[in-house]
């Protein structure tokens, strides 16, 4: 028996004694057990028309078991997670089964501490977010000790120490970490029921990695900080946060020893009925991984979040945005306003409009005496290539108690050189159209339908797609669609990408069932993307909690 088995065996032993203990408790209710199940495994059809390769094993399977307890203050947990072999899009180091993440916490006069396995942010993640998004395969738990605290009521500090998770191991750096955060209406006397509220907040991250290289001098502990604050007044607030980051050459930057930094700004206003929002932001040189030569999405520290509207219609997620670490400047907005029921505009039952639309572009770029440092860029100065624009109208009617429209209209401008890295294709300009109709027959029976065109002179030319999905509630669905590329400018690339599913939902469970075609592209969200192979076949899912 080795080590690390060893090690687990020895961590679930002591959550099944505090288990054990609880169930003899005369009050149970201080006891609990909790957790969630998960499998996604897909049979493989090898389909060369739309270049789907063979998968040899036939069944590629990703799941995963969480399980919880908490006792008082105390608090406990495991993950088992098991990749036989990983789902194709998925990275291949995902491999094996095995105990990925486990902790163990306790709470006590306002401090919390955690020994192994935790997620956290500050801010807005600029210089540091953990976190898990298994649809992206992205994981970059922290293993060490987290500490918590509360001293007053309006003060947080938090920090850490810890390695982060790489797959099934860990990266090589050493990350460390302080935030602090100030609500001044609950510090200072008499700002309790001020309409104005303020908060402040500052995080300092270090990572440490050796220098192993025979060729550079590099440095072994990048350190990055951040300031921000929050100001609501009524139904307007706004919110910034300013991130620098000492120069850290990787192979992302193509070891270049500029110092990075980002600013990322939010002004919103909310009132019954509507609302406004506009969103400012600039990265530089803000790549910052624990290992300097991983790539993709391993090993991350820090998040950049997209301010740019998050799709969901099926064909406007054929060109998604992918934030660009090395060098972004973009701007956002959007509106949204209720017209009363009663109203000319409003109806019988109301109507909702909302506007939206964001412009990304490079940074500006100047030259420098010295190569390794890259490149010189004004702070205000937007480059020259737009690498993501898009505007999006969309109109939510309730036509009767029974009935119930969407329509959107979408522009996209998308860079596939830059966002996709494939070098000389020509930048895309999309416009999407989406009907979305919904009628209820009852309290049980719904169907709902969509139809969604895609027109572009560019790329793969116009897509068309429908779909068709019945609802018979609480426990059914079905579902059937098709995505067509009828304007491929090749005939023989004028593919039908068939979907059909059927889901079951029962309590806290959901099985389903479905044969797709799938589309080669990306999966974004929030920014954050993965790459999703052309596949053919039929998938089963099934999610559970407890």
């Amino acid at each position: 028996m080795n080590k690390s088995t060893l090690k687990y065996l020895l961590f679930s032993a002591v959550i099944t004694c505090f288990a054990n203990t609880a169930k003899g408790q005369q009050a149970p209710n201080m006891s609990n057990i909790s957790g969630n199940f998960e499998i996604n495994s897909q049979y493989y059809i090898k389909d060369s028309l739309i270049d789907a390769p063979e998968v040899p094993e036939k069944v590629l399977s990703n799941g995963f078991m969480n399980l919880n307890f908490d006792y008082g203050n105390f608090k406990a947990g495991i993950r088992y997670e098991s990749y036989l072999n990983v789902l194709q899009g998925f990275d291949p180091n995902y491999k094996g089964s095995g105990i990925t993440y486990r902790y163990a916490s306790f709470t006590n006069d306002g401090i919390t501490i955690t020994a192994g396995n935790f997620y956290d942010q500050f801010g807005s993640g600029l210089i540091f977010r953990s976190y898990e998004e298994r649809a992206l395969g992205v994981d970059n738990a922290m293993d060490g000790l987290h500490v918590r605290y509360t001293p007053i009521k309006g003060m947080t500090l938090k920090g850490f120490i810890a390695e982060q998770r790489n797959y099934f191991s860990k990266g090589p750096g050493i990350v460390r970490g302080f935030d602090g955060d100030l609500q001044l209406n609950d510090l200072l006397p008499g700002w309790e029921a001020k309409k104005l509220r303020i908060g402040l907040g500052g995080s300092f991250v270090s990572k440490y990695q050796k220098d192993d290289s025979p060729s550079r001098i590099l440095p072994e502990n990048v350190g990055a900080y951040a300031g921000r604050t929050t100001i609501a007044y009524g139904s307007v607030s706004f919110d910034a946060e300013y991130a620098y980051k000492i120069n850290d050459p990787s192979i992302v930057n193509k070891f270049i020893y500029k110092n990075g930094e980002a600013l990322l700004m939010n002004l919103s206003y909310a009132k019954k009925g509507m609302g406004a929002k506009v969103s400012a932001k600039r990265i530089d040189n803000m790549n910052y991984r624990s290992d300097r030569g991983a790539t993709g999405n391993s090993l991350s520290i820090n998040y950049l979040p997209a301010i740019n509207k998050q799709l969901t219609y099926r064909l406007s997620t054929l060109y998604p945005f992918a934030t660009q670490p090395n060098g972004e400047m973009g701007i956002s907005g959007e509106f949204y306003y209720n017209f009363k029921s009663g109203t000319p505009l409003g109806g019988k039952y109301g109507t909702m409009i909302s506007l939206s639309g964001s412009a990304i572009s490079d940074i500006q770029r100047g030259p420098v005496s010295n190569d390794t440092l890259g490149y010189t860029s004004d702070f205000f100065s937007i480059g020259e290539n737009r690498y993501y624009q898009d505007a999006t109208v969309e109109i939510n009617k309730k036509l009767s108690k029974k009935d119930k429209l969407i329509l959107t209209y979408i522009y996209q401008v998308y860079d596939k050189d830059v966002i996709e890295g494939k070098i000389g294709e020509p930048q895309v300009t999309a416009h999407i159209g989406v009907i979305d109709y919904t009628h209820k027959f009852n309290s049980k029976h719904s169907v709902r339908t969509e139809l969604q065109h895609l027109m572009t002179d560019e790329d793969k030319k116009n897509w068309a797609m429908a779909l068709v999905e019945y609802s018979y509630a609480p426990h059914w669905t079905i579902a059937v669609f098709d995505e067509w590329n009828y304007g491929n400018k090749d005939e023989h690339h004028r593919f039908h990408y068939y979907n059909a599913s059927l889901a079951y939902n029962k309590g806290a469970t959901r099985i389903s069932l479905a044969y797709a075609r799938q589309r080669a592209g990306l999966l974004c969200v929030g920014g954050v993307c993965r790459f999703v192979p052309a596949s053919n076949g039929f998938n089963v899912t099934i999610t559970s909690r407890f």
